[in-house]
C-alpha cells in the first residue's frame, strides 16, 4: 500500500515541493529511505520509530513492516531533519492512523525522540513556496509559525507533538491556525 504527502526542499534562498512517498508490505521490518537523502535523512529512521513508539501510535517495527520512502523528485539533494515529521505522517496516513487531504497540505519539522517537535531552518521560503504553489495549509513545529505566518493567504498550523498532529488531522481536535503577520509590522518592533 503507498502513501504520499508534500513537502519542501530548501535549495539557496527559495524551496522547491518534494512529494514523500511510502509504501509497506509484511514481511522482515525495515525502513529504507531513497531520493538522494543526506545522512540527517537516513537517521530520520530512527528518530520516527521513537517518536511514533513514545506517542503511543503503531509502531513500525512492532507491525513487522517493510517499509520503502521515496522523496521525489529523486535528482535533488535532501538535506537535514525537516523531512522527519512528513515522513511520520506518510507512515500515518499509510497505516489508517490518519485520514485527510494530502493534496493541501506542507508538512516540515523535525522530530525528538519523544514524539514532540524541534525547529527547523527555512520555514519562511517553505511557506512561500507553499502559497506559490496552491497549498491551503502548511503544517510546522509551533515554534516556526510566526516566521511563515508572514505569507498571506496560507493556513499555517503549529503543532508540538505527534499526536497533537494525529488528533488535528483527525479532526479530533482544533489547532488554532497563526494570525498573519505584517512584515513591515515586524521590522519596526526589532
Amino acid at each position: 500500500m503507498t502513501s504520499k504527502v508534500f513537502s519542501a526542499a530548501i535549495i539557496g534562498l527559495n524551496a522547491m515541493p518534494i512529494e514523500v512517498e511510502l509504501d509497506t508490505t509484511r514481511g522482515l521490518p525495515s525502513f529504507n529511505i531513497v531520493g538522494l537523502p543526506d545522512k540527517a535523512v537516513e537517521e530520520s529512521k530512527d528518530r520516527i520509530n521513537s517518536a511514533i513508539k513514545n506517542s503511543g501510535l503503531l509502531n513500525p517495527k512492532k507491525e513487522n513492516l517493510k517499509i520503502v520512502v521515496n522523496l521525489a523528485p529523486a535528482d535533488i539533494k535532501k538535506q537535514g531533519p525537516t523531512y522527519d515529521l512528513p515522513i511520520a505522517v506518510c507512515y500515518l496516513l499509510n497505516t489508517k492512523q490518519v485520514e485527510f487531504n494530502y493534496r493541501e497540505k506542507v508538512f516540515a519539522g523535525e522530530l525528538a525522540l519523544d514524539g514532540s517537535l524541534r525547529s527547523i531552518g527555512g520555514a519562511l521560503p517553505i511557506a512561500l513556496m507553499a502559497h506559490d504553489q496552491g497549498f491551503k495549509e502548511i503544517i510546522l513545529p509551533k515554534q516556526n509559525t510566526k516566521e511563515a505566518a508572514v505569507i498571506k493567504d496560507l493556513r499555517v498550523v503549529g503543532v508540538n507533538n505527534l499526536i497533537e498532529l494525529a488528533n488535528y488531522l483527525n479532526g479530533k481536535i482544533y489547532v488554532e491556525p497563526e494570525k498573519t503577520v505584517d512584515f513591515s509590522e515586524l521590522l519596526k518592533k526589532e
